[in-house]
């Protein structure tokens, strides 16, 4: 009896599962027929990046739908196709999709308690109570501590050319570690010096923050297509050795600064203004604050990095443009009577191009996730998205579109001039998101990586060698667009 029980439901198990690959074929919704059990992703993080998971479906059906279906596992999502669509779910709309439905345990995995996966009012009052940490007047009082770290990074590289043969070097590792040394001290209040030290404890559990996992592929993947059960069942994301690792950190920080009375105008300095007092007055706790301060790391540590990296990557192929950026950085120096302020960081508009059309060739996230809180019926009467579907937004598709922007595998900084921004459709252009829930920390990532640029250029010579790759592979395991095998290039100083 008990085998004949069993038997059956594991039928009735495999008939509900088949029923729910069925979702979008119902629905008269175009998609590709989903493989069991994984759907469409079966070849993520195994053969495919994210983002190539995506292409061939928003190739297929970008002309004939404001959306296509897919499946993550047995969750039904829908792949946003159309322009329009995409502003109305980001911006017009946002109310109805405020969530991004993503894994988040505040009860038993603290750190996961932070702004890019909070929901509903939770995430809308610490969004606006975190708003002043990122404003321009915080960004100035952080600049000269950008610059510092800025002016150490000069004197390593310096170091490493020229002991390197050739003077060849690999420049992912070294940008890792000096916006690690960045957020260490702004957003830490720690002085790390990994530059010196890349093996400082600080850089190597930054790594192990965005790779290691508690779980396997199998049991990430569930969590991710069903965050709400995971969160019921009260699993954990972050392993117990990072957790312990920031959790320490930020604990001896407050406790450091509270008895000292220490004041360093970063972003510490912000989350200890929130700080609860008796735990029923609105402010932030000690998990919370340890929270904001662990997202930062996350998404600033190998972000800018990279993105930096890219830059170099393909000023090193465009002499041209490295050239034309160089001189407006001595020109914009001389202008501020060679003193590198914040004031003359916002004069570098050429700058501004290259960085922007590095982070359309190479967007570091390559996709936007959201979730629908109603019914939601599309300019098509055809297409409505049913409460609770996960909407992804496919940011590397769109920004690569040869319809949106020509020759869309060239590097042109000219897209990102005011005529051109004003000739393209709204929301094709997406590396920070757009609408309410926009990267918060856009201000201070374009800062960094802007500062970093600026000493590395006015310094050095970037060009290829015959290490540097043609075409840059990317790593699949990860979210985030990183380079397999790093970037090499010649360095020379000037």
């Amino acid at each position: 009896m008990f085998l004949n029980l069993l038997a059956l439901s594991i039928v009735l198990l495999l008939v509900f599962l088949k029923y729910r690959h069925g979702y979008w074929k119902r629905r008269g919704v175009p998609h590709e027929a989903p493989h069991f059990p994984l759907g469409d992703f079966k070849e993520w993080r195994a053969t495919k990046c994210f983002f190539e998971i995506l292409a061939p479906i928003y190739k297929k059906f970008k002309d004939s739908a404001p959306f296509a279906g897919m499946f993550m596992a047995f969750r039904p999502v829908a792949l946003i196709l159309d322009p329009d669509l995409v502003k109305s779910i980001l911006i017009k709309d946002f109310n109805h999709f405020r969530e991004r439905g993503v894994f988040s345990n505040v009860r038993d995995d603290p750190l996961t308690g932070h702004l890019f996966a909070l929901e509903g009012t939770k995430w809308r009052e610490l969004r606006q109570k975190l708003s002043a940490a990122f404003s321009s007047g915080k960004m100035k009082h952080m600049h000269p501590v950008v610059v510092k770290v800025a002016e150490e990074f000069k004197k390593v590289l310096e170091e490493k050319q020229a002991s390197a043969v050739g003077g060849v070097i690999e420049i992912t590792d070294l940008l890792s570690r000096f916006t690690a040394d960045i957020i260490g001290v702004c957003a830490f209040g720690i002085e790390c010096n990994s530059l010196r030290n890349p093996q400082a404890d600080f850089v190597v559990m930054g790594r192990k923050a965005n790779i290691d996992r508690r779980h396997g592929f199998l049991l990430d993947t569930f969590m991710e297509a069903a965050p709400k059960l995971a969160r019921t069942l009260r699993m954990r994301q972050t392993t117990q050795e990072v957790n312990d690792f920031y959790m320490g950190i930020v604990r001896e920080t407050i406790e450091y600064r509270e008895r000292t009375g220490v004041k360093r105008n970063d972003l510490m300095d912000t989350l200890l203004e929130l700080k609860t007092k008796d735990g029923n007055d609105g402010g932030l706790t000690v998990n919370e604050i340890a929270a904001q301060a662990f997202v930062f790391l996350i998404a600033g540590f190998e972000t800018s990095s990279t993105t930096m990296g890219y830059v170099l990557y393909e000023l090193a192929k465009w002499q041209d443009i490295q050239n034309r950026l160089r001189a407006e950085i001595n020109v914009v120096l001389e202008r501020h009577k060679n003193q590198f302020t914040y004031e003359a960081m916002q004069d570098m508009r050429y700058m501004e191009q290259v960085l922007s059309e590095t982070l359309r060739r190479y967007p570091i996230v390559g996709h936007l996730v959201r979730e629908a809180d109603i019914d939601y019926k599309t300019a098509d009467p055809r297409f409505t998205i049913e409460k609770g579907t996960m909407v992804i937004i496919p940011v590397y598709e769109l920004q690569h579109d040869p319809h949106y922007f020509p020759n869309p595998e060239k590097f042109d900084p000219e897209r990102f001039s005011e005529a051109e921004i004003k000739s393209r459709p709204a929301c094709t252009y997406l590396p920070f998101g757009d609408g309410p829930r926009n990267c918060i920390g856009l201000r201070f990532g374009k800062m960094q990586v802007c500062i970093g640029l600026t000493y590395l250029l006015k310094h050095f010579k970037f060009s290829v060698c015959e290490e540097t790759e043609d075409h840059l592979n990317f790593q699949v395991e990860k979210i985030i667009l990183q380079p397999i095998n790093g970037i090499k290039l010649r360095v020379e100083r000037l």
